[in-house]
């Protein structure tokens, strides 16, 4: 049975992806580095810091330093996303769905802890979440499955009776290494990644998310 809810953020709750993109972009640009385009997925859910140093190893650059093209970014994506984010198709009715239901919710990102917060008050769903957590945190980010366990923790709830709802391969792999159900909304992009196939379900869109297959996803535990 399932008895809480625990949901990434970054192009799931929201479409963020494309706003990351193009700080990263920018900053990758003004150091004179030319990303390929193929190279984004490998990002996909690892978190800004990680991000930072995959680019770094592929184009070494001389300045700034890497803590210091983080700022840059994370300054660029707060204020694209005050000024244009939205949530992605689904999200509210999902959030409605597990909020009648009387099931904790959570949201357990690898994003920073300022930027998610940025995020549910530009938003104004702050509100439906009892757990707001950062893999900054953990010693390690996905697919390292120790910001799931925490959340569930700080949830007070057994891993094995959170659903988890992802999009990324790294958050996939993650939420099953937790022992968690998992609802993968896969980009475009990665949907034939193998890591997404690990998922006990996976759909197109968080509209297709509805009262049968919550029920059928409950009746496994």
């Amino acid at each position: 049975m399932i008895k809480a809810v625990i949901f990434d953020m970054d192009g799931l709750l929201i479409d963020s992806e494309p706003l990351w993109h193009r700080a990263v972009s920018e900053a990758l640009n003004s150091v004179g580095v030319k990303p390929r385009q193929a190279d984004f997925q490998h990002t996909l859910g690892i978190g800004l810091e990680a991000t930072v140093e995959f680019w770094y190893h592929k184009y070494p650059w001389k300045e700034p330093s890497l803590k210091e093209m983080e700022g840059l970014i994370r300054r660029d994506f707060m204020v694209a996303f005050k000024r244009d984010g939205t949530l992605r198709p689904g999200a509210r009715q999902v959030l409605d769905l597990c909020k009648d239901k009387d099931l904790p919710m959570a949201i357990a990102s690898s994003t920073l802890q300022e930027i998610i917060y940025m995020v549910v008050d530009t938003l104004k769903i702050r509100d439906y979440f009892q757990v707001i957590y950062s893999a900054e945190h953990e010693a390690y980010a996905k697919p390292h499955p120790g910001v799931f366990i925490s959340t569930a923790g700080l949830l007070k709830v057994d891993p094995r009776r959170c659903l988890v709802f992802e999009d990324a391969p790294a958050g996939v792999l993650a939420a099953k290494a937790a022992r968690m159900t998992c609802v993968a909304v896969p980009e475009p992009d990665v949907k034939d990644n193998p890591l997404i196939g690990i998922a006990d379900v996976v759909l197109e869109s968080l509209e297709e998310f509805d009262e049968k297959t919550f029920k059928l996803l409950s009746s496994r535990g």
